[in-house]
């Protein structure tokens, strides 16, 4: 069975001026997505004679008929086409099978992106795409990838940062590669080389994601005031959509962390156990540490799965800021372990 490609490969491919004739992305991977789409868009066709050979279309809105036509037409004063259909997946069976003879023998000249919010590979048109290797999966950033992620992404905009830097970053934004790029852009806007952390701590405390920061640590140690005003500061100042969700998730995460953390002391580990356990977030084994003195591990488990039914409620509809005050009040009042 084939595999998913994953966008480093295209990007490897691109370097070297051989995108294949189409492909298909999908995933929740939108923000890195869109950011490869736009080195493609970059360097697949001058920008001269760009208008002219690039080309934009919507599933259930265009034909696959006009979308065929156009990818087999010649490019204007270039060697390339390229052609992105965007919402593949409100095309009917019938329509995306309609692709699939142009996928037999598709034009070499032609570039042609299925960009698809879900993919069912049961269905034909992805069966064959899957089967030729040209489905490229855009996954969240694992554990793993966030430090090389940043890494790279820091050195394409023009910033030198070294591993501790970048690692501390990682462990306050997390993996959400809109925010990791939006912080990357401010570093960059006040520092051409980052050595050490201290540069990126002045930043989070003059970004909002120190209000996120500072609530999980207020958390950590049961402050259940400074905890609600911090998560006023962070409501207040983010996406009242998003926001919610991000606070649950990063709490979730964080009671996972003192969790580990609580595990290995429980056993009779020390600093060096909890930092490696951490792995990015190493720098604040020694807070993790002392905050996991104020919780019992039955204390965390309740924790987790208030989390879970307060996730629930937010996706039913019931409004953001009770719900996320009640979680807490709950978590902060829990008695500490004697």
């Amino acid at each position: 069975m084939a595999r998913d490609l994953g966008p480093e490969s295209v990007i490897k491919a691109l370097d070297k001026g051989c995108l294949a004739p189409f492909y298909l992305f999908y995933g929740p991977g939108e923000f890195r997505m869109e950011k490869l789409l736009d080195r493609i868009r970059a360097s697949a066709i001058p920008e001269s004679v760009r208008d002219f050979n690039m080309e934009l279309f919507y599933g259930g809105e265009a034909s696959p008929g006009e979308i065929i036509l156009k990818a087999k037409s010649m490019p204007f004063m270039s060697k390339n086409r390229l052609i992105m259909v965007r919402r593949t997946e409100l095309f009917g069976k019938e329509d995306l099978e309609r692709f699939l003879p142009y996928l037999e023998n598709p034009s070499e000249s032609t570039c042609l992106i299925f960009i698809s919010g879900r993919a069912d590979f049961s269905r034909k048109f992805y069966k064959e795409i899957r089967a030729r290797g040209l489905d490229v999966k855009f996954a969240s950033l694992k554990e793993e990838e966030v430090l090389p992620w940043v890494k790279q992404t820091a050195k394409e905009l023009g910033l030198q940062i070294d591993e501790d830097a970048a690692d501390y970053l990682a462990s306050i934004v997390g993996n959400n590669p809109r925010e990791l790029y939006g912080e990357l852009e401010k570093l960059r806007l006040r520092f051409s080389k980052i050595k050490g952390i201290d540069p990126v701590k002045e930043l989070v405390m003059h970004s909002r994601i120190y209000s996120i920061f500072e609530l999980m640590e207020m958390i950590s140690t049961k402050n259940c005031d400074g905890s609600l005003k911090a998560l006023e500061r962070f409501l207040a100042e983010g996406d009242r959509r998003l926001g919610p969700l991000q606070v649950l998730g990063m709490l979730n995460r964080q009671l996972r962390l003192l969790w580990q953390t609580k595990e290995i002391l429980m056993k009779g580990g020390g600093f060096g156990e909890v930092a490696d356990k951490l792995g990015r977030n190493r720098f604040k084994a020694r807070d993790f540490m002392g905050h996991a003195k104020h919780w019992s591990t039955e204390q965390l488990q309740r924790g987790v799965r208030k989390l879970y039914e307060a996730d629930g409620g937010l996706k039913s509809g019931s409004r953001p800021k009770p719900v996320l005050e009640e979680v807490i009040i709950s978590l902060c009042r829990e008695k500490e372990p004697s």
